[in-house]
């Protein structure tokens, strides 16, 4: 089963250690799911992870140590245009909605209610869900 996990969710993963983030981000690395991820996200992890209200929080080595695990899932080099008429409300998911399209994913999984992923409910072959969700379903 492939997963495609919202970089907030990676980001709660490694800031809250028994949420269902965590669950999640651990099930992948015990193997349980393939992640799907792309250069276009890994770019956002390292670039967030800047931002001082995360840096307070959250040390550099730690989105160090996640972007080099997460270069073992499926990474997805080049994510194509999204078709006409499939839009993202905000501009900063559209990468996201590329994804789950490009990578037959099974699920889109995203903590983020004010984006409007999750009133999408799917894109492709992916549900969006929330990581409880994803938990209550899958793990």
């Amino acid at each position: 089963m492939r997963v495609i996990l919202d970089t907030n969710v990676l980001l709660g993963a490694l800031i809250s250690p028994h949420s269902p983030p965590n669950l999640i981000y651990r099930a992948w690395r015990a193997a349980r799911f393939e992640l799907v991820t792309s250069t276009v996200q890994l770019d956002e992890l390292r670039r967030v992870s800047r931002y001082p209200k995360l840096k307070i929080i959250l040390p550099a080595h730690r989105i160090g140590t996640m972007v080099n695990n997460m270069q073992r899932a499926i990474v997805l080099a080049q994510l194509p245009p999204l078709p006409d008429g499939i839009e993202a409300n905000d501009p900063n998911d559209a990468f996201l909605l590329a994804m789950g399209l490009a990578s037959e994913a099974e699920y889109l999984v995203t903590g983020d209610r004010r984006a409007g992923l999750l009133q999408r409910a799917r894109i492709g072959r992916a549900r969006i869900v929330t990581p409880a969700i994803f938990c209550a379903e899958v793990l």
